[in-house]
């Protein structure tokens, strides 16, 4: 983007990492985020973004320079906001590494349903320049980082049985993050239900010999 704008409101305080207030995008943003989801990336054009949200041509030049510009936009919203809640999740456990564990999870999962459409974009990032791949791929490794402290702290108090806790951090986000692949809105399960499931199925991965307490109960 040019001129330093905050376009993307990824500096937004959240109070609750627990409740999500609709997507609230600027009108060029939320354009380009429909027509990423109808066409792709690769299919979509500047102009039919412009045409969507009914702005010219240059004011998408001037506010986000090109396509590209708002794919990073929307991916940095995206991962933005996860960090930003998984970071709360984790605080709130007080330290408490199972509650920790669940709540992150359950971060995770709850953002890959509400935010579905925002988070699905990392399917595109493989159109992302060297530059701003490099980027997205640091913030994406600080959720990494995150969730893989929070198994060796498991492991190193007997609480979790895992023999490589790199691989277990990584196929766990690659399994949240499988979410937005099927998940719909108008499905039978909300997303409270899914990440209920998700956490026990990620306790079990991690072999946890005890279980932190239900959900309502951490909060």
């Amino acid at each position: 983007m040019k001129h330093g704008e905050n376009t993307t409101d990824a500096d937004t305080r959240i109070d609750d990492w627990r409740a999500f207030a609709p997507l609230d995008l600027h009108p060029i943003l939320a354009a380009a985020l429909e027509q990423f989801r109808e066409h792709g990336y690769h299919g979509t054009t500047v102009r039919e973004v412009a045409s969507r949200a009914e702005v010219s041509l240059p004011m998408i030049y001037y506010r986000f320079e090109n396509k590209q510009g708002l794919l990073v936009a929307l991916l940095d919203r995206a991962m933005s906001e996860v960090l930003q809640r998984a970071r709360l999740a984790d605080g709130e456990a007080e330290g408490r590494v199972l509650e920790r564990f669940a709540n992150v999870i359950e971060c995770i999962v709850l953002h890959m349903t509400y935010r579905a459409a925002t988070a699905g974009l990392d399917s595109e990032l493989r159109y992302l320049e060297p530059a701003n791949r490099k980027k997205y791929a640091a913030l994406r490794k600080e959720l990494e980082e995150l969730l893989l402290q929070i198994v060796e702290e498991g492991v190193t108090q007997g609480l979790f049985e895992v023999d490589r806790a790199p691989d277990t951090s990584r196929a766990l986000l690659g399994m949240c993050q499988a979410v937005t692949g099927w998940y719909h809105a108008e499905g039978p399960l909300t997303p409270e239900e899914i990440a209920d499931r998700y956490v026990a199925i990620s306790l079990r991965t991690v072999g946890a010999r005890v279980r932190p307490a239900p959900r309502g109960d951490r909060r």
